[in-house]
């Protein structure tokens, strides 16, 4: 019998996980029709997943809540993704892991639901403190977007 711990290594081993480019990042979104999805601007989601994730499809981060952010968004677990924790209300309907690959699609989908929220983009810490009020010409400059 193959103990999970094994099997759970095995699927991060085959997993694929990217790290984006910045004005990469900025095409893909745009693509996805991200730019001014419910007033949010390209800059401000590429901004946001620059100081969420770096544009890393593979990050997480474990809160002092017992929740955890994943993938380039830094989607938490206690409200919108199952990581199989007691107190998730998995607004996405997804499974935490599927915000850890290179496909985004999963990500994106989930950061449209967290954005259609009454928090809107100030759901995330990241924005509210690194991009809210800012000049935000940087995070497109030279991208051709």
């Amino acid at each position: 019998m193959v103990s999970r711990s094994l099997v759970f290594l095995l699927l991060v081993a085959v997993s694929s996980a990217k790290v984006f480019d910045r004005c990469d990042w900025a095409k893909v979104l745009k693509r996805a029709g991200m730019d001014g999805y419910r007033g949010v601007s390209l800059a401000d989601w590429v901004c946001l997943s620059q100081w969420e994730s770096h544009y890393n499809t593979d990050a997480t981060n474990h809160n002092s809540d017992g929740s955890t952010d994943y993938g380039i968004f830094q989607i938490n677990s206690r409200y919108w993704c199952n990581d199989g924790g007691p107190s998730s209300s998995n607004g996405c309907n997804i499974q935490c892991s599927e915000l850890l690959s290179d496909n985004v699609s999963v990500a994106i989908n989930c950061a449209k639901r967290v954005v259609r929220d009454p928090n809107g983009i100030g759901a995330w810490v990241a924005w509210r403190n690194r991009c809210q009020g800012q000049d935000l010409s940087s995070y497109l400059s030279g991208c051709g977007v």
